[in-house]
């Protein structure tokens, strides 16, 4: 009988824990950390998505503007991911550097709308596991293109803000 009551509070803490977010969210390598992030991003997980980053993390997004805190990147991704929103890109290559408690890597991604982009990124060891504390994403340009997307680009850089 004893037994039975203790596996009965263990399975209550082990569901308060995952419900908390807790439950797997102690990523035990880097890459965990990093495959888990695209998988909630793709599920509009908001929950599990921000526990992945640190405080004070920082999101560079595609656009020049987009230097978000975590703070700021979560505002704009709420309404998104809360609509059932997210977004997708399936990891083709990443490349890992660093030791210890901090590392950073390097990955070709695939997505359906814009192809193929780089995300780049710091994450560090914390107490409570593996977290992101800076990413950027980029968009892959082929050389080819490289000076009519400059063209492009400084046209609309040149627009009165």
């Amino acid at each position: 009988m004893r037994l039975k009551a203790l596996l009965k509070q263990c399975s209550c803490t082990v569901i308060f824990s995952v419900l908390l977010g807790g439950g797997h969210l102690a990523a035990a390598d880097p890459d965990e950390l990093i495959n888990g992030l695209h998988k909630d991003a793709a599920n509009a997980v908001y929950d599990t998505y921000f526990a992945r980053f640190t405080a004070d993390a920082v999101f560079l997004g595609t656009d020049r503007a987009e230097r978000w805190s975590i703070d700021a990147f979560k505002a704009y991704a709420k309404p998104i991911f809360d609509a059932g929103v997210g977004w997708r890109y399936e990891v083709v290559s990443r490349h890992w550097a660093g030791a210890g408690d901090i590392r950073w890597f390097d990955e070709v991604l695939w997505n359906d709308k814009y192809g193929y982009c780089r995300g780049t990124g710091v994450v560090r060891s914390t107490g409570e596991g593996w977290r992101i504390a800076h990413y950027s994403l980029t968009f892959l340009i082929p050389n080819e293109l490289a000076t009519d997307m400059a063209t492009m680009t400084q046209a609309i850089d040149a627009r009165p803000q």
